[in-house]
């Protein structure tokens, strides 16, 4: 199974109140495998389906969680400019089922 996890900053609070990254697309996918232990951890995340975290100064990440085919992750990888340095979202959501920092 292969979901995609796609970042957005829904709460911005900078002067301009924008996001330098609003039109860029930052996904990451990531193949949980076919176990059983997987698939049962990829379904609870997808359950969730949308994850928060607020950053406690205004501002506020967002990851939309998706399966994807294996032909639509590789079109993802290409138009993905990464994930903006928040891969550590991604790792917390796949070990605790929530956004946290520890």
């Amino acid at each position: 199974m292969i979901l995609s996890f796609t970042l957005s900053m829904p709460n911005i609070n900078s002067l301009n109140g924008k996001w330098t990254g609003e039109n860029i697309l930052y996904v990451k996918t990531v193949n949980f495998g076919r176990s059983k232990k997987a698939t049962e951890l990829a379904e609870k995340i997808l359950d969730t389906g949308y994850f928060r975290y607020s950053f406690g100064d205004g501002w506020a990440a967002g990851v939309t969680v998706k399966e994807v085919t294996a032909r639509e992750a590789t079109k993802l990888r290409k138009k993905s400019a990464g994930f903006c340095g928040y891969d550590w979202m991604i790792d917390s959501i796949r070990s605790h089922g929530v956004i946290q920092t520890s």
